[in-house]
């Protein structure tokens, strides 16, 4: 059900997915957009980049939403086998994070400035005590805190680069949706999901080199530690969100990273 006033000419039907802020929106025409609430400013930029899909137009709406369309696209979401073999995956990677016009523009309006230690401590708050008494999750934990990488200069980073995240068109071309996350950090946030959850450690450093990295082993050990944060973050989200069986194959994936 649509919980907020727009234009009469649309029919508005709600798209599957956690934020429950994303619509097909269809008019009589049968022309179809992309409509999404309150999504992140950032997103004409990075439309402008052709890192996300065309932005169509913004509209406020008269309860005070904000509502941005973008063109409808048909195509699908990568698999996780695809996320890690595509070399338009790490083309869009290297664009975002070496761009200093979106790094810029994402510092004008309002991005978020993360260094590793606020991905630890937003991990540790108010966590849940039966992830305390995990004696294998705090092993991570103790190690990613004895291990802390030294503070960067951040960059725009999209925070949740994850395979339904990643829309291929019918057309062929690649995109990265869903920009609600989106920070300035290490790039290494970014990388530590991909690599860590798509791409086998000993492919990393091909992989970092198609990147653009010309020493990629001095990166690794921080795209480890991310890697292990993101994971660990994951696990306490589906915890939250009691959904244990999600939160159990992130587990079994963090396993195969960090071995103890």
């Amino acid at each position: 059900m649509v919980d907020f006033q727009f234009d009469k000419n649309w029919s508005l039907q709600p798209i599957k997915g956690d934020t429950g802020k994303a619509y097909m929106g269809i008019n009589d025409e049968a022309e179809k957009i992309f409509i999404k609430r309150n999504s992140s400013p950032f997103i004409a930029a990075l439309s402008l980049e052709g890192i996300a899909p065309k932005l169509i137009w913004t509209k406020r709406t008269g309860n005070g939403d904000v509502l941005t369309a973008q063109e409808w696209l048909d195509g699908y979401l990568l698999s996780p086998q695809d996320v890690g073999k595509r070399l338009d995956v790490i083309h869009i990677m290297q664009h975002l994070h070496q761009s200093d016009s979106l790094k810029n523009m994402l510092y004008r309006v309002g991005g978020v400035e993360r260094q590793a230690f606020d991905f630890l401590s937003a991990y540790a708050q108010d966590l849940p005590l039966e992830l305390k008494r995990n004696q294998y999750l705090m092993r991570v934990f103790r190690y990613l805190e004895d291990h802390l990488p030294d503070a960067v200069t951040v960059q725009a980073c999209h925070g949740d680069p994850i395979h339904h995240n990643w829309l291929l068109s019918e057309q062929g071309r690649l995109y990265l949706v869903d920009w609600d996350a989106t920070m300035l950090a290490d790039p290494a946030a970014d990388l530590g999901t991909i690599l860590g959850r798509y791409v086998s450690y000993d492919d990393w450093p091909s992989w970092l080199t198609s990147y653009g990295l010309k020493e990629p082993g001095e990166s690794i050990q921080r795209i480890y530690w991310y890697s292990g944060m993101d994971f660990l973050q994951r696990i306490k989200t589906c915890y939250l969100q009691q959904n244990f069986k999600q939160m159990n194959q992130e587990i079994l994936l963090l396993k195969r990273l960090f071995i103890y």
